[in-house]
């Protein structure tokens, strides 16, 4: 037996890592949100009991941080409490699990790329929860993985990268912050840096899994802009204008000022070497446009 489960097989990284890894002939299970709806009682028990497989990667959260602010009961059921009994299920049948967290673990007060070892201190019902989970895999058992990421891009689903492009596509102001540092991960990157933590890799701990480089949301943004228009889209503005993240009124829960991760310990464990997020984003927008996926007249098509 050597098949993979994806929970959260409908959201950005899930998607990617399912078409992925099954492109290269991995038997690969996914399940969205319709087929496993994390929090509810008995429910993972029930729907993991139908399958065989020998590694589950879960994908699935609840990542509105500032819905998590207001709703931690909800946030530490479905970002703990199910992480929980996913890895004990996982370590009851001898499966491996690989569980994706998030940069928000830390709490910014940093200048310099976090590594494995850094001590998480989240300062968010958000990173708490998502922490709560990380914990309770690397209890469940040595075999299991924590994967760690941050400003997840990619085509399955709108990010940052395509909010940007198609506000310029229709406006001719676009800002972003200014004072905010982390590390864009490229949702296909991602697919094939992770592979080989599916099987080949032995033991388990904790993974940053992401491009490499550091960057604000204005330069995220801004290098997305010049990516779109090297390729011909027709901007109404080429500019990323910055703006402190103080500005953002609508924010509810704190955010880590800086929580870019370093990815040493990847490429040590693989031999491969993630690429610098802006080659990762040159790629996304110039896939995006040959897909045609966005249009002068309303963004994505």
């Amino acid at each position: 037996m050597a098949k993979t489960v994806v929970i959260g097989s409908g959201g950005r990284l899930g998607a990617a890592l399912v078409r992925a890894w099954r492109a290269l002939g991995e038997d690969v299970v996914g399940l969205d949100r319709a087929a496993l709806s994390l929090g509810t009682d008995g429910k993972v028990e029930s729907v993991l009991n139908e399958i065989q497989f020998d590694v589950l990667v879960n994908c699935a959260a609840l990542t509105n941080v500032d819905y998590c602010e207001t709703h931690p009961e909800e946030a530490f059921k479905i970002n703990g409490e199910a992480a929980n009994d996913i890895a004990l299920h996982c370590e009851d049948r001898g499966a491996r699990c690989i569980h994706i967290s998030t940069d928000y673990v830390f709490d910014g007060n940093t200048s310099k790329p976090y590594t494995e070892t850094d001590t998480p201190v989240p300062i968010s019902v958000y990173g708490a929860s998502k922490r709560m989970g990380e914990e309770a895999v690397l209890s469940a058992g040595a075999r299991h993985w924590v994967a760690r990421v941050s400003w997840v891009f990619g085509p399955d689903r709108v990010s940052f990268v395509d909010q940007v492009v198609s506000r310029a596509l229709s406006e001719s102001r676009v800002d972003a912050v200014d004072d905010k540092w982390a590390t864009p991960t490229y949702t296909l990157d991602s697919a094939t840096l992770l592979r080989p933590f599916l099987r080949r890799v032995e033991g388990g701990g904790i993974l940053h899994l992401a491009n490499t480089g550091v960057c604000t949301w204005q330069e995220y943004g801004q290098w997305a802009l010049d990516c779109a228009k090297e390729a011909g889209l027709p901007l109404k503005t080429s500019t990323v204008g910055g703006v402190p993240m103080s500005s953002i009124k609508a924010f509810i829960a704190k955010r880590p000022i800086y929580s870019a991760m370093g990815t040493e310990k990847l490429a040590s464990l693989t031999r491969l070497q993630p690429r610098p997020w802006k080659e990762a984003v040159r790629a996304h927008v110039l896939d995006q446009v040959q897909r045609g996926v966005w249009n002068a007249s309303n963004g994505p098509s």
